[in-house]
């Protein structure tokens, strides 16, 4: 059981990099402060976010790459990664399934959490 649950996350792991990475095959939120920042920023964030790297036990505790913060500009932002049905109806049965996951970015101001 626990290799087919290492197995899982592991593949988790790997979709959410690349849709991290080429922010394409899901959708891509943000919340209304991080909007409200203007574009030449809101691009600095998704670069950072695009090439996020320290994923550790305290923010990644079961190793699918879905949660980040960082600071940038003297402000701290957190980015996670949900799992939805295609639809976006509900929550997906299998994300490690991308046939039937449809994956949402949202960037956020931590003081919007």
């Amino acid at each position: 059981m626990a290799n087919d649950i290492d197995t899982r996350a592991w593949r988790i792991r790997e979709l959410n990099d690349a849709f991290r990475r080429n922010l394409s095959g899901g959708r891509v939120m943000m919340t209304q402060g991080v909007a409200a920042l203007g574009n030449e920023r809101i691009a600095q964030l998704m670069q950072v976010v695009r090439t996020f790297d320290k994923f550790d036990s305290a923010n990644d505790p079961h190793g699918e790459h879905d949660f980040g913060a960082f600071e940038q500009g003297g402000d701290r932002f957190f980015f996670k990664i949900d799992y939805y049905d295609l639809s976006l109806t509900c929550g997906s049965e299998d994300p490690s399934d991308p046939r039937e996951t449809t994956r949402v970015l949202t960037v956020m101001l931590a003081s919007e959490y």
